[in-house]
């Protein structure tokens, strides 16, 4: 019985996890504001400066992620799923009344209100799943913090794909889709989604690295099939639906994981060879902690009067008090502040620089970050085990080549764009991925919820710096009046500026990650000889048995 238990409980840690992988992909809702941004500008005419701030105001809500991460060690997490859900619910289906003119439009900080909650919303759905999914898979937390935040970066593209072949070009439309289908899926979720028993992490093996696979290449898939159908131009009613329909099975395929882990549990009966290994794998798990506190770290904590040491679990403020979270969180602010301020102007920048549609550009960053954040979890998981690389030196290879895309996007030549917006995309996406693990293996899991909310503070703090103000301010500087009350400007230098003060900005935040991989070298050193010895014990452990 003690067997079968186990086995089921390994059958309930993948079906989790693809139920997270679902969740994430309609939790990136909060990156597609430039597909309905226009119809608000018009509808209420808004400068670009107040346009922006509106958009700031979704960020905003990310700050009130706070509670989401307190919540996490307080509350079960389908209770923490149903209130995302109604938060999108209500933000975004007002939102869809007032677009669809069924009311008037709403005073300015109404809809402000409006948009903070629909953004606040989704900081519920991640903390419920990365939480859960990081302590289910301690072992694996690189590959993990890729697939998930792989298919936020996704969940845009198949937003805006869904969106333009169902709907056509209506906004309206689209903002109903983003207040009714986010919250079906993760009431549904509720019933899935759960955290295994500790030991269960322990007993990762090359099985879960299949599985891991397995879901990097079917989301790979999603991405090339979204990528062409992006490319190949304006398509048929037919065409569309097909496309959809084929979507639709593509994201329903990550459920062959856990068919597998269930059939493969079947066929193997608890038989005597199992009931005498069963001590071995039991063994194992003691070893476990050392992913999270090195031992030589761990050695210092009982010194007693000391905090915690880099690589053991801090509270959010023991976290706060060392120096290597402050660097970690401003290099963390020069990434995806500067990114976050392209996406939410990408549809006012490809007007600026004559493209009529839009939409493709939004569209490129999703998908190209989808690229950026699966590849960068694997691959930092690999040099990590092979080299003892610390992640934070990905962040700062990111820093850089996001700077040269800055540069290309201010040349603004034919084709730069699509350039630039593929290039800020994977930058992005690396960010995202690398930084959600390096918390964890630095600040621990214990409280790691509302560590990760912390440093989601620089989403708004970076939306209100760079594109609130920043792009804001000289956009209308360069702007002409409309007859609606709005402006609109014209031309490359519309922004030129905008992308060479952020592209100094990642240069910054590349000097950063260069002095927080220096720091903490140790850390890591640590816990790639953790991973080794484990990987030697549990081949001798094979061996033996």
């Amino acid at each position: 019985m003690e067997v079968r238990g186990k086995r089921g409980t390994e059958v309930g840690r993948w079906v989790g996890f693809v139920t997270a992988v679902w969740v994430q992909c309609i939790s990136g809702n909060n990156y597609t504001f430039s597909n309905y941004s226009g119809a608000l500008k018009s509808l209420m005419g808004l400068t670009q400066l107040e346009l922006n701030n509106l958009s700031l105001a979704k960020d905003v809500g990310k700050a009130f992620g706070l509670l989401a991460g307190l919540a996490s060690d307080r509350l079960s997490t389908p209770l923490i799923l149903l209130i995302g859900s109604l938060e999108g619910l209500i933000g975004y289906g007002a939102q869809w009344l007032v677009v669809r003119r069924s009311i008037p439009p709403l005073p300015y900080w109404q809809m402000g209100l409006l948009l903070c909650l629909g953004g606040n919303s989704t900081t519920w759905m991640n903390t419920a799943v990365l939480v859960i999914c990081m302590r289910n898979f301690r072992r694996s937390q690189g590959p993990v913090s890729g697939i998930l935040k792989g298919y936020v970066g996704l969940s845009t593209a198949i937003f805006t794909e869904l969106f333009s072949a169902l709907f056509g070009n209506d906004p309206a439309a689209f903002l109903l889709m983003l207040a009714v289908v986010p919250a079906t899926v993760c009431i549904a979720a509720m019933f899935f989604l759960r955290e295994s028993p500790a030991g269960a992490a322990a007993a990762e093996d090359e099985t879960a690295t299949k599985y891991f696979g397995a879901i990097n290449a079917m989301a790979v898939v999603i991405a090339v099939c979204l990528l062409a159908y992006d490319l190949t131009g304006d398509h048929g009613a037919a065409v569309s639906r097909a496309f959809v329909a084929v979507l639709l099975v593509l994201l329903a395929a990550p459920a062959a994981v856990p068919m597998h882990a269930a059939f493969k549990a079947r066929s193997k009966s608890p038989d005597v060879e199992s009931e005498i290994k069963q001590p071995l794998l039991v063994e194992e798990v003691k070893v476990e902690p050392a992913a999270v506190a090195p031992p030589d770290v761990a050695e210092e904590k009982g010194e007693g009067k000391r905090g915690p040491a880099i690589g053991e679990d801090h509270t959010i403020w023991e976290a706060a008090k060392t120096v290597d979270f402050w660097i970690l969180f401003l290099s963390f602010l020069c990434g995806v502040g500067t990114g976050l301020t392209v996406m939410n102007n990408m549809g006012q920048m490809g007007l600026a620089m004559g493209y009529r549609d839009v939409s493709i550009f939004v569209s490129m960053i999703s998908i190209w970050g989808f690229f950026g954040r699966i590849g960068s979890g694997s691959i930092s998981e690999y040099f990590l085990k092979k080299t003892a690389t610390p992640r934070p030196l990905w962040n700062a290879a990111s820093q850089v080549l996001m700077a040269a895309g800055y540069v290309v996007m201010a040349l603004a030549l034919p084709g730069f764009l699509y350039i630039g917006s593929i290039v800020v995309g994977i930058c992005y996406g690396v960010r995202i991925a690398i930084t959600v693990p390096t918390a964890s293996e630095l600040f621990g899991l214990k409280y790691y919820g509302l560590i990760y909310n912390m440093l989601i503070l620089n989403l708004p703090l970076g939306s209100f710096l760079f594109s609130g103000l920043l792009a804001g301010l000289l956009y209308d500087s360069q702007a002409t009046n409309t007859a609606g009350g709005g402006n609109m400007c014209v031309g490359a230098h519309c922004y030129r500026l905008v992308f060479l003060i952020m592209a100094f900005a990642c240069l910054i935040g590349f000097g950063l990650d260069v002095l927080l991989a220096f720091r903490t070298r140790k850390v890591y050193l640590e816990i790639h000889d953790g991973k080794k010895s484990r990987k030697t014990g549990s081949w001798a452990t094979t061996s033996k048995s």
